[in-house]
C-alpha cells in the first residue's frame, strides 16, 4: 500500500474531504477526522477506530496496526504501516473508522 492507495481508498468513501490537521493529511467526513497520513512518518498512517476494533484489527494483522503511542492511541487511534497493508487488510478497517463518525445519512450507503 503507498500513501496514494491510502488516500484513493480514503476518498472513495461516501462524503469524504480530504483536509489537513497539523501538517498531516487528513480524511473527514460529517467533518470529522477518520483517517490522516504520514504520521508518525511517511510509512504510516492513523485510522481513528473504537477500542475494541482496534484490539481486533492489531490481534488479527499485527504487521500492519498498531496502536498509537499515548493517549490517543489507548482511546482507539490506531497506525497502519503502509508497506505491508493491502487493500484487503485495510479496507474493512478503513470502513470501520468511516462508519464511527459518518453521519447516519451516509452510513447506511455502504454494505457490510
Amino acid at each position: 500500500m503507498t500513501a496514494d492507495q491510502f488516500r484513493r481508498l480514503a476518498l472513495s468513501l461516501p462524503g469524504v474531504v480530504e483536509g489537513a490537521h497539523m501538517g498531516h493529511p487528513d480524511f473527514r467526513v460529517g467533518g470529522k477526522i477518520f483517517a490522516s497520513l504520514a504520521y508518525p512518518d511517511d510509512a504510516w498512517g492513523v485510522l481513528r477506530l473504537t477500542i475494541e476494533q482496534q484490539q481486533r484489527f492489531v490481534r488479527t494483522e499485527p504487521a500492519v496496526f498498531k496502536p498509537v503511542k499515548g493517549g490517543w492511541g489507548l482511546k482507539g487511534a490506531t497506525n497502519v504501516c503502509l508497506k505491508p497493508a493491502t487493500k484487503v487488510k485495510l479496507s474493512t478497517a478503513m470502513v470501520a473508522a468511516w462508519r464511527n463518525l459518518a453521519p447516519e445519512d451516509l452510513a447506511g450507503e455502504i454494505d457490510d
